[in-house]
């Protein structure tokens, strides 16, 4: 079973930002894409960005600009940087692994924008 395991969600304020973290086994960060995928309260799941394992990134075109996919290999870590939050930022935010046709989701994390 492979775990994806997403830390850094919360509470902030409208303005501020947030760093989500996502921590994958070695064999599966190596290889695969990460991305990041979000879910509004009522709303589907949608793209956030994806970064590849040689660092090509992918942006949802509403978010390019303020927010930031990045990935630390040594760590096994993909990140996602969240600026200038908004409260229609806010939702359930998975970390997601796609290689071929396999796909893996971490359990979520939640981010809640207060105006």
């Amino acid at each position: 079973q492979v775990q994806l395991v997403e830390s850094g969600g919360g509470l902030v304020q409208a303005g501020g930002s947030l760093r989500l973290s996502c921590a994958a086994p070695r064999n599966i960060f190596s290889i695969y894409t990460m991305s990041w995928y979000r879910q509004p309260p009522g709303k589907q799941r949608e793209l956030v960005a994806s970064i590849t394992r040689a660092g090509t990134t992918n942006y949802a075109e509403s978010l390019k600009g303020r927010f930031t996919i990045s990935r630390d290999n040594a760590q096994n870590t993909v990140y996602l940087r969240m600026n200038g939050l908004q409260s229609e930022d806010t939702a359930v935010y998975y970390c997601n692994a796609e290689f071929a046709s396999q796909n893996y989701w971490g359990q979520g994390t939640q981010v809640t924008v207060s105006s």
